[in-house]
């Protein structure tokens, strides 16, 4: 995975995007890398990162992001950002992330979202969908 392109749609490679958050090398420094790093989370099943990235208040428990496993999601679009910069406590970020569906009907599901994020003790958290 390290050498592929990152599922964020940064057309980075793994490693040097959202790879480097989920290791902890380093925080993310905006709302909308935070969100893009969580997306690629979703999509490997990485649990951990989820849950250390998601404000304490709102989070479900570790168990319950074990359980979801990867999504198959496919693509994602950042529709709008409201602050959220290096220098900014709180933001917000407007996407469309689109996973694959069961219903032979409808085979893209797309899940829209206004996110609330928030800064706290220089680390970006998850907050809850507004």
């Amino acid at each position: 995975m390290t050498n592929k392109p990152c599922s964020c749609g940064s057309a980075l490679n793994y490693a040097v995007c959202c790879g480097r958050y989920h290791k902890g090398k380093l925080k993310a420094p905006t709302a909308e890398a935070l969100m893009r790093s969580r997306y690629t989370a979703y999509s490997m099943g990485n649990a951990q990162y989820l849950y250390k990235t998601w404000h304490e208040n709102t989070r479900p428990s570790l168990t319950s992001l074990r359980d979801s496993g990867p999504q198959k999601l496919v693509a994602l679009k950042i529709i709008s950002l409201q602050a959220g910069g290096e220098n900014d406590a709180k933001g917000i970020v407007e996407f469309i992330a689109s996973s694959e569906s069961t219903n032979p009907e409808e085979p893209i599901y797309q899940h829209r979202e206004k996110s609330l994020f928030m800064k706290i003790k220089d680390q970006w958290l998850y907050i809850d969908r507004i």
